[in-house]
């Protein structure tokens, strides 16, 4: 097994490894290289879906995702990210993908540890997604800056305007909601509970204000700590194949999938993992 980096900001990709067959020392380099790298990218692995399943429950707890249209029918824990429309067949933009920075299911009171997601068909063109570092747009804030968040709590909804236009478009096709509106309040810097670093963790997809302020009052700094997230020099953007597989930690990444295959077909397998109470 190989393991690079080859972008010293975030990010590891191994290679010559098959994830079924992973001896204890293999495991322990991977492991590793997801808890520093933050993100793992793992290249040309053909598995079954219960060997995908099986791979990800190393790294945790499986956890059904809250919008139901979309799972698997004989696989609830997997989520099907696919831009093919079961009305008509052919592809279009995607309605499942963010197309913004955001966190993982930061609306609800225990987010997500990580997300799994693996390339099954991959346009030719386009269709990256782009990851960014919380540790280090934390640590590259001033100290007074430090000192001003270290006390705040975000609060997180899951119908911020820039995302209720996705669920919105998913209402019309259904004719009928399939989420539920859930609000979160969270730390503004978490502490991560294996690597003990600090990290942001506000979001522009789903944080609306700090707690105890309004939207207005929250909006000039929480707008500047967007912007702040995803300096180039924190991000990286990654190309899918035809059997990458990515496993994202939530605690300390953002995560953007780049919405410009429109007429291409693009089909992902997700899956995600139970995390723990942010502090």
């Amino acid at each position: 097994m190989k393991i690079d980096k080859p972008d010293p900001r975030i990010g590891a990709i191994a290679t010559d490894v098959d994830v079924r067959s992973l001896s204890d020392s293999d495991w322990n380099a991977l492991y590793r290289a997801w808890l520093d790298g933050i993100v793992l990218v793992v290249r040309g692995q053909t598995l079954t879906i219960p060997e995908f399943l099986d791979y990800s429950r190393r790294f945790g707890r499986v956890k059904p995702h809250r919008v139901r249209r979309t799972r698997h029918p004989d696989y609830p824990e997997l989520l099907l990210v696919t831009n093919i429309p079961e009305e008509d067949g052919k592809p279009s933009a995607s309605k499942y993908t963010g197309h913004l920075w955001h966190s993982d299911m930061s609306f609800t009171p225990v987010p997500s540890l990580g997300s799994l997601l693996r390339g099954i068909a991959i346009p030719p063109v386009g269709g990256d997604t782009m990851f960014t570092n919380m540790y280090r747009a934390y640590d590259t804030l001033s100290d007074g800056m430090k000192r001003m968040l270290g006390d705040l709590k975000g609060v997180n909804e899951s119908a911020k305007a820039v995302t209720t236009r996705t669920r919105e478009d998913r209402m019309k096709t259904d004719g009928k909601q399939d989420v539920d509106e859930l609000i979160a309040e969270h730390p503004v810097v978490r502490t991560h509970p294996e690597t003990g670093r600090k990290a942001l963790y506000v979001n522009v997809a789903h944080t609306t204000r700090f707690a105890g302020m309004t939207v207005e009052e929250s909006a000039p700094i929480l707008n500047w700590l967007h912007a702040h997230q995803s300096r180039p020099e924190f991000t990286c953007r990654f190309q899918w194949q035809v059997g990458s597989l990515a496993f994202w930690d939530n605690r300390a990444t953002h995560h953007n999938p780049i919405n410009d295959y429109h007429g291409h077909r693009r089909v992902m397998h997700r899956i995600t993992l139970k995390g723990d109470k942010p502090r």
